[in-house]
């Protein structure tokens, strides 16, 4: 598990270094390129975009061959794991004394009305108020 760790950590350092060389790149509108140097040389202009580019293509390389690495590792690990096909669902016995299961089970919670001796109210009926809150206002 803890190679899955480290391969993951590379892979979000692989991912950061293809997004900083991809920004790096002149495009149309200049955008963050690396320019300068002579007119000849490894870091002229046109040489800088050909290291910009076959960084890029081996970033990208390593990041899908790493994608498709941790991919077979987490499918490897789960497949080890089962799943809980059942559809137990019943509640557990009560005990032999008759208490419920639920020790709070028919007992008023604090602060509530049934617990300060008030009778239960009853919850409006839906036909109480009109759906339109202006059916009812007198109309000129």
């Amino acid at each position: 598990m803890s190679f899955f760790i480290f391969l993951t950590v590379v892979q979000a350092i692989v991912a950061a270094a293809l997004v900083g060389v991809i920004l790096m790149q002149r495009s149309e509108g200049g955008g963050l390129g690396v320019g300068g140097g002579g007119p000849s040389g490894f870091m002229s202009a046109r040489g800088a975009a050909d290291f910009l580019t076959r960084m890029t293509a081996i970033l990208a390389t390593v990041f899908v061959v790493l994608s498709i690495i941790l991919a077979a590792m987490a499918v490897k690990g789960s497949s080890d794991r089962s799943i809980d096909t059942t559809l137990d669902r019943s509640a557990p016995a009560a005990p032999a004394g008759g208490v419920p299961a639920d020790p709070l089970a028919g007992t008023a919670q604090p602060g509530s009305p049934a617990a300060a001796g008030a009778p239960p109210t009853q919850a409006p009926s839906p036909r109480a108020a009109p759906a339109d809150p202006l059916a009812g206002a007198a109309r000129k």
